[in-house]
C-alpha cells in the first residue's frame, strides 16, 4: 500500500490510492475528472448506437422440440431399465401395449 505524500505516513486503501492517482493524472493533463464526462459519453453513445438483437445458436422453438424429444427418450429408457433390469423382465417388453394392459388390469383389479 502507498502512503499519502501529504500525510505523516498514513496508509491508504486501494480506492483512495486509485483516486489519488486519478487526481494526479487529471492535474498533469489539466482535464476535468473523468467520472462525470465518461457517464455523459456512455449515455450519448448508447442513444446513437442501434440496438442489436441477440443471435441465438439454437432458436427457442428448436430448444423446445429438443427438450420434448430428450424427455421422451429418457422416459423410454427409464421404462426399459425399470422393467427389464430392475424387474427381471425383457426390456423390449416394456414398450409393448399388452404389457401395459396387463399392468392396468392389475392396478384396477379387473383381472
Amino acid at each position: 500500500m502507498a502512503t499519502d505524500p501529504k500525510s505523516t505516513g498514513k496508509k491508504l486503501n486501494k480506492d483512495q490510492e486509485r483516486e489519488k492517482k486519478r487526481q494526479a493524472l487529471d492535474e498533469a493533463t489539466k482535464q476535468k475528472p473523468t467520472k462525470a464526462s465518461s457517464n455523459k459519453q456512455k449515455s450519448e453513445a448508447e442513444e446513437k448506437a442501434p440496438k442489436k438483437g441477440r443471435r441465438r445458436v439454437l432458436p427457442i422453438w428448436l430448444r423446445i422440440i429438443l427438450v420434448l424429444l430428450f424427455s421422451a427418450a429418457a422416459l423410454l429408457i427409464g421404462l426399459m431399465v425399470g422393467y427389464g433390469i430392475i424387474g427381471d423382465g425383457n426390456p423390449t417388453d416394456a414398450l409393448e401395449m399388452d404389457t401395459w394392459r396387463h399392468i392396468w388390469d392389475i392396478v384396477t383389479k379387473t383381472e
